[in-house]
């Protein structure tokens, strides 16, 4: 597939989200919603994050309706081994009491890692099923039938995944300190006079912004950078083989440490907002 573009034309194409919007009340494709505003749908993106949520329930589901207490199965086995590695961060690192905290974190983890484990997928096998479709079932130029098979790396998903955190440390801190007590946090620290209140809100509110700001920077620049290397390897051709490889074995490592911090740094923003001093 990389012979048919040039090197920059290919990196495009493959770095490019199928994208959906409204066009004088009509439905729009891609180049035709250059300049059509915000409402601008990545339906590669929706659809590959909400397919693998669905498996991810599903999977999880199957496992714990078939349980036993007896000797596992190595499925059940496996999925008792995620669940007690996440019980034990969650128990170690929120201090504070919630039910919704470990599901939450469970969630996070094997959703994130589901959707970063799609970088693995040789860039060109999707995109090019991709193109087949449109070109057979829809009539349309391969060259503008787009697939990005990695959520993650899409901006707009990884601060729709922040955003959901920020909205949830909102909550804890206004349950836990009260409306008054968290807006005392946000202008009486660090400095304890009031003299000081615009410098205090100023630096809180920088902080407090900061959390998610900084979670979905950090999942989408560690992947996104992951799969243009992968695209860059791609280039090369036929002595692409080894490179891909090398580079999935040491993703094999990476992938799993991204989810793992996103969750980690959930929890953690999550036991500060509950701490009730």
């Amino acid at each position: 597939m990389a012979s048919e573009y040039t090197t920059t034309e290919y990196i495009q194409h493959h770095l490019t989200n199928a994208q959906m919007c409204s066009v004088n009340g009509e439905i729009a494709f891609n180049k035709a919603c250059s300049g059509s505003g915000f409402w601008v749908l990545h339906v590669d993106t929706m659809a590959w994050s909400i397919g693998l949520g669905i498996l991810f329930l599903w999977f999880f589901r199957s496992v714990a309706k078939k349980a036993t207490t007896g000797v596992p199965t190595k499925t059940q086995a496996f999925v008792e081994l995620v669940v007690d590695f996440v019980n034990d961060n969650v128990t170690s690192t929120f201090h504070g009491k919630s039910s919704l905290i470990a599901p939450l974190a469970l969630t996070i983890f094997v959703w994130v890692l589901l959707m970063n484990l799609m970088d693995l997928v040789p860039v060109d096998v999707l995109p090019a099923i991709a193109g087949m479709v449109g070109q057979y079932g829809f009539g349309m130029d391969p060259h503008d039938v787009y697939m990005k098979a990695v959520p993650t790396t899409d901006l707009n998903l990884t601060f729709a995944l922040a955003m959901g955190v920020f909205i949830l440390i909102l909550f804890y801190s206004i349950k836990m300190k009260g409306i008054s007590g968290f807006v005392k946090e946000l202008t009486m620290q660090p400095f304890g006079h009031w003299a000081f209140i615009p410098v205090n809100f100023i630096l809180e509110t920088v902080t407090l912004l900061a959390r998610p700001l900084s979670l979905a920077l950090r999942l989408f620049g560690n992947l996104y950078a992951s799969e243009l290397i992968f695209i860059l390897i791609a280039t090369i051709g036929l002595f692409q083989l080894p490179l891909h490889f090398a580079w999935a074995v040491f993703h094999i490592l990476v992938l799993p440490l991204q989810a793992f911090i996103f969750m980690m740094l959930t929890i953690v923003y999550l036991s500060l907002a509950s701490e009730d001093h």
